[in-house]
């Protein structure tokens, strides 16, 4: 991290644009001095079925509510409100697939046919308002025509990253009891199949709750439809039942939208719940002012729809603001290392928003492949996911912006629902910062006892007021949420972050505190991987620990304890790795396994992940009075 009180860059004002912040400190001002007014009026951009009586009502906290009273619809004011206006006939979405020859696009006249069509055929199957949906699939259009058909019906839709094994898609299902799974037969994944339909059928053998499986055709490969639970989705479109309109349900501003799980420090991922109204005010305010959104814009978030950046970012924040989103299907580095450079190039777009991952991913390519296309059309650039190092920032400023793109560094999280920490275009920037709180929001840096830390100083984040976008609750878990969020500081939300802020009031977010590793931007709980671990026959015990990682930013490195008449040798090593890709994910697969007689624990039986993690880097284990010998 460079030095707090190191080097700032100030944005060209005319190459940046500040349309919707002309003045930034001015509307930093207005907006502490008033959040509710601000909020109020940003909310007022957009359509409501019916007014709101209360912007806020705060009398049950942590449970907070906002525009209360109010009714609306998400896909209102995505697809709707623009069928009679301006942009009925302007690109909503742009699709390409990983072959570069597959692309599709879709105006918001036409994406709302598709839309409907898929909420005429989930109602037909006996989803209603309330109804949970689990969609498990690739970058494809039906990704965006299923969140959206599933949200206008009022049915509460629940995206799995599809890249999750059939065990971590299982537990997802259970818990929601969903109703319905939409998935493909397969995915492409740096030109080999990946079998979605397989790991569904696997997930579903202890699935009771599900009654229908809808199934898109994208690889064309030969998959086993069960006669009375799969669907062809492009066979049910050539129903009748897929015919005519679908009215957009009238939803109240604090019913359910989606949930989204994500990990926490215990085995069992977090359900967060968010809902129509306040989420819909939060990511259309944070996207057009973060962004500068113009109406000649296309927008390319690179997160995929199974994570909080692509729902926030890829799918609702750009049709909320009208605005071309831009889906690509692949990676960036398949086949050629180019391969983002060149839809840049070929399609025009105008702000590329990524992980620091992906950055030093491509970094270790050089500047010969982006050299060779004409980016001239990219404005603005973003980060998010994890902090991006200086030595990233720097290579994406020089090498893609070309030293004209601000870029917009934003912290927030699955929870926040919206940016919470971030610039805007005509702000100066600091490498490594993710600047400020977003307009009408406040954060603080605190010590163990509650207390705000001096500037520089290294601290708990917290949030200490309620934002729109804010979660719920976790789904079933009122008590979870009480105890996650809001019991070490009373009042204030905790992030589970450690920060430091400068003098000049821009925040540098460092890591997690608890259990939980980011691998190229993504959440995993040690528990899930510890878990994962002890499932496998030759383990009696497992810890995992994140280590820095030049690319991921995290690896996971993982301590296993043996049962007896197991041995410990590479292969066996090589096996653990194996196991864990294919009982949570490939993307939690272990980057170094060590084994050990026995985890280092306090008297109390909690691994000391701190004494691990030095030992894995070499450096002195510390006081170790708390260890049970």
């Amino acid at each position: 991290m460079s030095e707090l009180s190191g080097e700032v860059f100030y944005p060209d004002p005319a190459a940046a644009g500040a349309a919707h912040v002309p003045d930034h400190e001015a509307l930093r001002a207005s907006a502490a001095a008033d959040p509710l007014r601000f909020w109020a009026d940003r909310a007022s951009e957009l359509e409501w079925f019916k007014p709101w009586e209360k912007v806020l009502d705060a009398s049950n906290p942590p449970f907070f509510k906002w525009f209360t009273g109010a009714s609306t619809n998400i896909v209102h004011n995505c697809i709707d409100r623009h069928l009679s206006g301006p942009y009925k006939n302007k690109l909503a979405l742009i699709w390409v697939g990983e072959n570069g020859t597959d692309h599709e696009s879709y105006s918001y006249f036409s994406l709302n046919r598709e839309v409907t069509k898929m909420a005429n055929v989930l109602r037909a199957m006996g989803v209603t308002k309330g109804d949970k949906v689990t969609i498990y699939l690739p970058r494809i259009p039906e990704v965006v025509f299923a969140m959206l058909a599933c949200a206008k019906l009022g049915a509460v839709h629940s995206v799995i990253f599809a890249g999750f094994s059939a065990d971590a898609l299982q537990d997802r299902i259970g818990d929601s009891e969903s109703k319905l799974v939409i998935t493909a037969d397969g995915s492409w994944v740096n030109g080999s199949i990946f079998r979605l339909k397989d790991i569904v059928d696997e997930a579903l053998r202890f699935s009771p709750s599900v009654e229908n499986v809808i199934v898109v055709r994208r690889t064309g490969h030969e998959v086993v439809m069960d006669p009375l639970r799969d669907h062809w989705y492009h066979d049910l479109t050539a129903l009748p039942i897929a015919k005519g309109p679908c009215a957009t349900e009238p939803m109240d501003a604090e019913d359910t939208l989606f949930i989204l799980y994500t990990s926490g420090s215990t085995g069992k991922p977090k359900a967060i719940l968010h809902t129509h109204g306040g989420y819909m005010v939060g990511t259309y305010t944070t996207l057009k002012y973060t962004f500068d959104i113009r109406d000649e814009d296309r927008w390319w978030c690179t997160a995929d729809p199974g994570w909080i950046t692509g729902h926030s970012y890829l799918v609702y924040g750009p049709l909320l603001t009208g605005a071309t989103t831009f889906m690509f299907e692949g990676g960036p580095t398949y086949p050629y290392p180019n391969r983002w450079w060149q839809l840049i190039e070929h399609y025009g777009i105008t702000t590329l928003y990524t992980a620091p991952t992906a950055i030093r991913s491509l970094m270790r390519f050089g500047e010969a492949w982006p050299n060779r296309h004409d980016m001239s059309s990219l404005r603005l650039l973003g980060s998010v996911g994890e902090p991006i190092n200086p030595e990233a920032w720097h290579w994406y400023h020089r090498v893609i912006g070309k030293g004209r793109c601000p870029i917009m560094d934003t912290w927030w999280q699955t929870e926040t629902g919206m940016f919470q920490i971030c610039p805007v275009p005509s702000m100066p920037l600091k490498p490594g910062s993710g600047g400020k709180p977003f307009f009408g929001q406040e954060a603080e840096i605190l010590d163990e006892a509650g207390n705000p830390v001096p500037d520089g100083e290294e601290g708990f984040l917290v949030l200490k007021n309620p934002w729109p976008a804010m979660l719920r609750t976790l789904y079933k878990d009122d008590e979870r949420y009480v105890n996650t969020y809001w019991s070490k500081y009373p009042g204030k939300y905790l992030a589970g972050d450690s920060a430091r802020r400068d003098a000049d009031g821009y925040f540098w977010v460092i890591g997690r505190t608890d259990d939980v590793i980011k691998v190229s931007g993504h959440r995993l709980g040690t528990a899930e991987v510890e878990s994962a671990l002890v499932s496998h026959p030759a383990v009696a015990e497992a810890a995992a620990i994140g280590l820095p990682h030049d690319v991921k930013g995290h690896a996971i490195h993982v301590f296993v304890v043996l049962r007896m008449g197991f041995e410990s040798s590479p292969a066996l090593a090589e096996d653990l790795r194996k196991h864990v890709a294919t009982h949570l994910s490939p993307i939690a697969k272990p980057d170094g396994v060590d084994f050990a007689e026995k985890l280092p624990k306090t008297r109390s039986g909690k691994i000391m992940r701190r004494v691990l993690k030095a030992r894995a880097l070499g450096q002195d284990e510390g006081d170790l009075t708390t260890l049970d010998e």
